[in-house]
């Protein structure tokens, strides 16, 4: 049976998942070739990702900075 994560593994899952889902997204947008709509939506999960991450930076920076 699988441990449940402490918030610094979970953090870190998550930015990994994250890097993955930016990723997907900006190459979907290079390689297909989508309508306005979808190319739309693609660029808006960019941003939103984006954001995540740069929280989830934050909230590992003091987790470590905490445990230093």
């Amino acid at each position: 049976m699988l441990r449940p994560l402490n918030e610094r593994q979970s953090l870190e899952q998550e930015l990994a998942e994250l890097r993955g889902q930016i990723a997907a997204h900006r190459n979907e947008l290079v390689i297909m070739v989508v309508n306005k709509a979808r190319r739309d939506r693609l660029e808006w999960q960019i941003r939103e990702r984006a954001r995540r991450l740069v929280d989830v930076r934050a909230r590992l920076a003091v987790i470590r900075a905490e445990s230093a």
